[in-house]
């Protein structure tokens, strides 16, 4: 029989009737795991036995039912005496006697996930600089750049896992607000595709974002209505401009028609 497994947590095995897979391929300690799966011709009440290893070593065991419709799914909680090994896990699940199917995923235990908090130091032009402060968990911080075109910021990472990164934004330099001062979504971008955010905190002088990234991940860009206070002059003045040109055509057109 042969077992085909791909890399991002997903098997199938060939000839067989059942498959199974994971809701990600990385987990860190306090995870949990999704596993599910599909059987294509049900054996009676026959269920799945699933059985989770790390270097041969049995980590969980279980029985999980079928739906009639041959699906099936189960979780897995990544903590205890068990998961103390950092590396690859395998999990195989055999339904009645010869079909059998396997998926892999990576684990990391909480010692060992690299995790940084700090300060850095971000230029504003005219206006000097300010520091945000970050935590990252599974990459590095490179660079926090203003872009004032999209009246935002753009976070170089190097991610060396599947992570996340926490952004205290002070809304002196940046904020996301609507017409009548409440705060707006801020817009966020990883590698130039919209996601998703959390907004753990929001205070007057900062809010906090917590962002989730892959593996792979490069670039974070984090777009408001505002960010630092020249710019917001240079706005002003092609405001006042547009304005003005508005206003000499406006003119212009009255003193044709007379």
């Amino acid at each position: 029989m042969i077992i085909a497994v791909t890399s991002m947590g997903t098997a199938f095995a060939d000839g067989s009737l059942i498959s199974v897979q994971t809701d990600n391929g990385n987990y860190d300690e306090g995870d949990t795991i999704v596993i599910s799966g599909k059987v294509n011709t049900l054996i009676g009440d026959t269920q799945v036995t699933l059985q989770l290893f790390q270097e041969g070593t049995l980590v969980s065991i279980d029985q999980i039912k079928v739906a009639q419709d041959g699906n099936y799914s189960t979780t897995i909680n990544a903590w205890g005496p068990l998961w103390q090994t950092q590396g690859e896990y395998i999990i195989k699940v055999v339904y009645g006697e010869d079909n059998i199917a396997e998926t892999l995923f990576n684990y990391t235990p909480k010692s060992d996930i690299l995790e940084i908090t700090d300060n850095l130091e971000v230029t504003a032009g005219d206006s000097g600089t300010f520091d945000i402060r970050y935590t990252i968990r599974g990459g590095t911080v490179e660079t926090i750049d203003v872009e004032p075109e999209n009246f935002g910021l753009l976070v170089k990472i190097n991610s060396l896992d599947d992570g996340k990164i926490i952004l205290e934004l002070p809304r002196e330099f940046i904020d996301a607000e609507k017409q009548n001062g409440k705060d707006e979504e801020f817009i966020i971008l990883i590698n130039n595709i919209q996601t998703t955010y959390e907004e753990s905190s929001s205070f007057s002088e900062f809010r906090t974002l917590a962002i989730n990234f892959d593996q792979g991940d490069s670039e974070i860009q984090i777009i408001g209505t505002y960010v630092i206070p020249e710019f917001g002059t240079i706005v002003m003045i092609i405001l006042t401009i547009g304005i003005m040109t508005s206003i000499l055509l406006t003119k212009n057109k009255f003193q044709i028609k007379i």
